[in-house]
């Protein structure tokens, strides 16, 4: 029995395909926690379980991993949270306890880069104490440590189609790792459905290549057909951008200390190795996601 959190979120989607595209061959089941079940595709919900409620309430999670073997686990996003530690460490406790309870033998989460880096990195830091909560516990642990993601840039498809500009608060010229989605779901899919391994690990998965803000903007000028340039925006600026957004002030400050970090070469502290590298460049992902996105008719 494999376990999956957020199917219907922009990662849990891709690792349940994945996962269902394989899991017939060697006769798993699958099971899901959803909050809204009809987000799910007939095809999902005629193939999996479904525990409807949220993956961070004790009764659904303990009925959820009965009988579990393994568990894909993503935290999701909590945008008006009073403290950066609620949508990590304590919207995972519940969880914890029920791994240990329902005996769950292997967890696939969701995390970031930056173990060993010193200092406050909002987000990450948090990420990475869930990481060690749900480690000890005992139970099989493979945390996917990630750098900022491609799809990130599909939140700015309106900015770059209008105004052929996009916005971060990190040096421009700094180059660094990004992944795909679909990459990090092949990953974790790979993982909860290999039964083989134990223990506690990290897995980072990197991308191909170490690419700058600039050395984006120049791609997507050239896939789009369109100038395309990367606009600094100081991070305090940021931060108030996501506050007048709605975002709470901690949630807002927890974004803005993990951008400073990256800014200062947090994503760079893992070495990056043939394991770690993920196939998909940042140059296919603008031609098969970013380019239809951008050129997708805007409807009245």
């Amino acid at each position: 029995m494999i376990v999956i959190t957020a199917p219907a979120g922009q990662i849990g989607r891709q690792v349940l395909d994945n996962v269902l595209d394989n899991a017939l061959d060697g006769g798993e089941s699958v099971r899901v926690i959803a909050r809204d079940p009809s987000r799910l595709s007939p095809r999902v919900r005629e193939r999996v379980e479904v525990v409807v409620g949220s993956h961070g309430d004790p009764d659904v999670v303990d009925a959820a991993f009965t009988g579990a073997d393994s568990v894909f686990w993503l935290a999701p996003p909590n945008p008006r949270a009073e403290r950066v530690e609620d949508v990590y460490v304590e919207f995972s406790r519940p969880a914890c306890e029920a791994f240990k309870r329902r005996g769950v033998r292997r967890v696939v989460g969701i995390s970031a880069l930056g173990r060993g880096v010193p200092g406050n990195a909002g987000l990450v830091s948090a990420s990475l104490a869930m990481d060690d909560l749900i480690a000890g516990t005992g139970v099989g642990y493979r945390a996917l440590t990630l750098p900022s993601f491609m799809d990130n840039m599909l939140r700015q498809v309106e900015a770059i189609r209008n105004q052929g500009v996009f916005f971060q608060p990190v040096s421009g010229d700094l180059k660094a790792p990004t992944c795909a989605t679909r990459d990090i779901a092949a990953v974790a899919a790979g993982l909860l459905l290999d039964h083989s391994w134990s223990g506690q690990g990290e897995v980072p998965v990197l991308g191909p290549e170490d690419l700058s803000f600039e050395d984006m903007a120049r791609i997507m000028s050239e896939v789009l057909g369109k100038p395309v340039r990367f606009q600094y925006v100081p991070v305090e600026s940021f931060r108030d951008t996501l506050t007048r957004r709605g975002m709470s002030e901690a949630m807002a400050q927890g974004m803005a200390d993990m951008m400073a970090a990256k800014d200062h070469g947090l994503d760079n502290a893992e070495p990056r190795t043939p394991q770690a590298g993920s196939p998909t460049t940042f140059r296919q992902w603008c031609e098969e996601i970013l380019k239809p996105a951008v050129l997708t008719p805007v409807l009245d």
